[in-house]
This record gives C-alpha cells, structure tokens and sequence, in this order.
C-alpha cells in the first residue's frame, strides 16, 4: 500500500514539473518583433516591457526574471 501511495505521490512531483505554457504558435516572438525590432533581452528595460505586454507578467515577476537571465 504505502509503495502505491509513494508512485503515485511521485507522478504527480513529476506532472507538475512540465512548462506551464508553450507558444506553439509562435505569437511571444510576434509581439516581441511588435514591441522592439532590435529585441535586445540583456537590456532591463526591454525585458520587463516585453514580459509585461507578451507574457502577460507583473512588474514583480518579470524584473526577477529578467534579473535571473541576466538582464541589466
């Protein structure tokens, strides 16, 4: 019994592991090019605007993303 519970509490780790939303239809890189033709991701600024508007994020969020990949 507890080795059913131990699987089963680990398949659902493990299902929520997966990506929340994937832009299967690419429409992230068409509000980027929208926004800024020359997107430049490093530059705080940009990033947060982008994350905001396409990403549907909160100033919060965004600029501790943005700060995580290495934006200034």
């Amino acid at each position: 019994m507890r080795a059913i519970i131990a699987i089963v509490l680990c398949a659902a780790a493990l299902a929520g592991c997966k990506p929340e939303h994937n832009d299967v239809t690419g429409s992230i890189d068409t509000c980027v090019s929208k926004l800024y033709t020359p997107y430049n991701p490093k530059d705080m600024k940009q990033c947060v605007a982008v994350c905001i508007a396409c990403e549907r994020g909160v100033t919060t969020t965004c600029s501790t993303s943005c700060t995580l990949k290495g934006a200034h």
